[in-house]
């Protein structure tokens, strides 16, 4: 039988309505959006349109979104790039201890650039202490950079608390929304951020493609230098195919982000109750209710997760550790959250989408306590 997928998290299949959207643009409308005939014309007006759709799902400015390749490139350029345009003003960063390695490889390099890095921690349900963050803040710090949701856990950080502590000590404050955007709700009035990144690639456009949100009036030093694409920011012929996608892919969550979310609450509460019934002791990881609704992190106690998915070839999912002969290898959000070693060496993330179904879900169940019951 087909193999089910519930790694969303890792990415998302292109939507069909997506590709649609993309095909005139492989086919027919190839032109460069700064040529001045015809076929750039039609170019670049997709490019807006599309521009537009991502600023009115982020609801902000069309001239506040710029395209990129993908969340990476979008943390790197708000990160770095406050980095250097706020040198003079200070040298301090302050983010936290369950960041992607889009932002924590980061701030490692400006660490050796010179700069200064707070790493804050979490509690036991991976959340951010808002306190804390204001206790770390220094007149030398330039910039905090918390995730709205983690990839791994799905916890929730109070975003919009911590920008009012930024915005009052006159800190700017970026956001990573890879995970977010398409599960709940991510409009830059209510997180209240200065930036913020999009991943294309995690709500069901391409792979390659992304946008960074920059408040007016935010400076940024460029990333990528040469000519001036991007209405200046960033250099280099625009990805019109991946665009339009990205572009697509933000109307349609704009269009039934409410639906969206209770299919996947519900296809996320069917597994995890499912195994409730059949497993004690559980551990689920993340916040009990500050959590994306497609996102289960279960730990089986004692039990090895790369083991368990190797005997479970009709179910894709991720790992949240890997052992082997030396040890385990344990992520860095389970050991910031102080998972005890007895679970975290058997967490398995389990995340579910638009296009994930009952029958997938209840097979998954089957093929998932049978695997785990020989474990045990």
């Amino acid at each position: 039988m087909k193999t089910i997928y519930l790694d969303y998290n890792a990415t998302t299949p292109i939507d069909p309505r997506v590709a649609e959207a993309m095909m005139p643009f492989i086919h027919q409308h190839f032109g460069n959006p700064s040529s001045s005939h015809t076929f750039g014309v039609t170019a670049k007006a997709a490019v807006t349109r599309a521009r537009q759709q991502v600023a009115d799902m982020l609801r902000c400015h069309l001239d506040q979104v710029i395209f990129t390749s993908g969340g990476t490139e979008s943390n790197n350029y708000a990160i770095k790039g406050v980095a250097h345009a706020y040198r003079h003003k200070g040298n301090h960063i302050i983010t936290s201890s369950v960041e992607h390695a889009a932002v924590t490889q980061v701030c490692r390099f400006l660490e050796e650039q010179g700069y200064l890095v707070t790493y804050l921690p979490v509690d036991s349900a991976g959340l951010v202490d808002p306190k804390q963050v204001e206790e770390a803040v220094t007149p030398q710090t330039i910039l905090i950079t918390i995730m709205h949701a983690n990839n791994e856990v799905g916890t929730i950080e109070p975003i919009a608390d911590i920008a009012e502590i930024a915005h009052r000590f006159g800190i700017l404050i970026h956001t990573d929304c890879a995970q977010s955007i398409g599960k709940i709700p991510v409009h830059v009035d209510e997180l209240k951020v200065d930036l913020l990144s999009v991943a294309g690639h995690k709500l069901y456009a391409p792979k390659g493609i992304g946008a960074l949100y920059i408040r007016s009036g935010v400076k940024l030093e460029k990333l990528i230098h040469g000519a001036g694409h991007e209405m200046n920011r960033r250099a280099g012929t625009e990805n019109v195919i991946g665009i339009v996608g990205l572009g697509k892919a933000c109307e349609l969550i704009g269009q039934d982000l409410s639906a969206a979310q209770a299919h996947l609450g519900e296809m996320r509460d069917r597994l995890e109750n499912g195994l409730k019934k059949k497993f004690l002791p559980l551990r689920i990881n993340g916040h009990p209710q500050k959590r994306l609704p497609n996102t289960l992190s279960i730990s089986f106690q004692s039990l090895a997760a790369n083991c368990i998915l190797s005997k479970l070839p009709g179910v894709a999912a991720s790992a949240g550790a890997a052992c082997h002969s030396d040890g385990v290898d344990i992520s860095l959000v389970l050991k910031a959250m102080q998972v005890p070693l007895e679970y975290a060496m058997g967490t398995i993330r389990f995340s579910m989408g638009r296009f994930t179904t009952t029958e997938e879900i209840d097979r998954a169940l089957e093929e998932i306590i049978k695997v785990v019951k020989r474990g045990l």
